[in-house]
């Protein structure tokens, strides 16, 4: 494993891949990538983030579509990247293989479970990088790493190749330091025609969500409105309760509800029940994946993943099914509200890094708070991209939007439109 300070703590292994020899210029050439330790790479073992499962586990016989996709467009790839145990983490702190460097804060954790490869790119190592995102393990890194981390919508992307966390939930997301190599990778990875252009109609602010990040909201939202106004006219420009529209039209959620919950003011409750939902079914379908090996190998496990996979294994298919009507009625309600040409605008999660090996029952509160917002686009199966908006304070802070399922193409499209009348401070 690569642990000197030149790559920032970021791969677990170092290699070389070239794209297939070409006479005519590819979509991706020039460019350099890696990949998170998650996708297959012929003759490779994918490691899982864990000695134990690398160890019984066999080398790759084929790479990853999404890879060879990469290579096919001229990318070269350069290695695989330290991710979060068994991808049960949006902290990026790894007990065996260390804790990628935050380029911007190293202080400060990276964010994960795809952590090795968002400080890939945030540390100038390659352009651009592969990650997955099932609860949050690009938009988090993207956010605390000052990067562009873009997770598609849930299916649009091949996962064969990829282990499985939880399938509803599964998705494989990129990073890039700006807009025009994230779409450059998106429009290969999403198979996108020749561009069309942007048909954006308004973008929602959501007031609530915006009010419960520990950033003041107007460093936030200025430049972005800012932006808009630039190029849109105020008009465009609305704002929203995301949480009191969510209630309104997501009845399943009832389901999940905690009365105790109504009346604190640093929460969300109707978001704070949706994670819950997809806290549950993340839980089930991890259990059904990785459970009988868990049980057989008895790995070696950090004591935070060992807990979070020690209550996967005991979950039952209580409340399941509710959890699938839940993922098609919030898929019905952002429709509603979102259409095909607005964009739906909230932080990408509600707090700057927090510091390397902060006390479990704090990084147990910031990361509940970070999934009310996570989950949004988690349960929907939307795009969302994360977008860096400078710092705060010294530390990063970033904003994202979201798009309807499907049209990642018009997110991709909209984030360049708006990059450079975007002032990052």
């Amino acid at each position: 494993m690569a642990t000197n300070s030149s790559d920032y703590g970021a791969y677990t292994e170092k290699f070389t891949l070239q794209p297939p020899s070409s006479s005519h210029q590819l979509p991706l050439t020039g460019l350099i990538f890696a990949v998170k330790d998650i996708f297959d790479v012929d003759g490779y073992v994918a490691g899982f983030g864990n000695p134990d499962w690398a160890r019984t586990h066999s080398a790759a016989v084929s790479t990853a579509p999404a890879v060879l996709d990469m290579l096919k467009a001229g990318a070269t790839c350069v290695g695989k990247t330290v991710m979060d145990e068994m991808a049960y983490s949006i902290n990026g702190e790894n007990i065996h293989y260390g804790t990628p460097t935050n380029p911007c804060a190293a202080d400060r954790i990276p964010g994960g479970s795809s952590s090795g490869s968002a400080v890939a790119v945030g540390a100038k190592l390659v352009d651009f990088s592969l990650g997955t995102d099932t609860g949050g393990s690009v938009r988090v890194p993207a956010s605390h790493c000052g990067i562009f981390g873009f997770r598609p919508s849930h299916g649009i992307v091949s996962i064969s190749g990829v282990i499985p966390m939880a399938q509803s939930f599964d998705t494989v997301g990129w990073f890039a330091r700006d807009p025009v190599i994230l779409k450059r990778v998106g429009k290969v990875l999403l198979k996108l025609q020749d561009d069309n252009p942007v048909r954006f109609n308004r973008l929602i602010i959501a007031e609530d969500c915006f009010k419960l990040s520990s950033i003041p909201s107007e460093r936030l939202t200025e430049v972005l409105i800012s932006s808009i106004e630039k190029l849109h006219g105020s008009q465009k420009i609305d704002y929203a309760s995301l949480g009191k529209y969510v209630e309104d039209n997501v009845p399943s959620l009832k389901y999940f509800s905690n009365n105790g919950t109504q009346n604190q003011e640093d929460i969300i409750p109707s978001l704070v029940a949706l994670s819950s939902a997809r806290h549950l079914l993340q839980r089930y379908e991890f259990k059904n994946n990785h459970g009988e090996w868990v049980l057989s190998v008895k790995p070696d496990l950090g004591p935070e993943i060992a807990e979070r996979v020690w209550k996967a294994l005991h979950t039952t298919d209580e409340k399941i099914d509710i959890c699938y009507s839940l993922k098609i009625e919030l898929r019905a309600a952002l429709n509603a509200l979102l259409g095909d040409s607005s964009i739906l605008a909230m932080p990408t999660v509600p707090d700057p890094p927090p510091k390397l090996q902060v006390e479990p029952t704090t990084r147990d509160t910031l990361n509940a708070r970070a999934f009310s917002l996570l989950s949004v686009v988690g349960v929907s199966g939307f795009c969302q991209v994360s977008i860096p908006l400078g710092t705060h304070d010294g530390l990063p802070i970033a904003v994202s939007l979201l798009a309807n399922h499907g049209l990642d193409g018009f997110l991709l499209n909209f984030v360049e439109s708006i990059d450079t009348t975007l002032k990052r401070q």
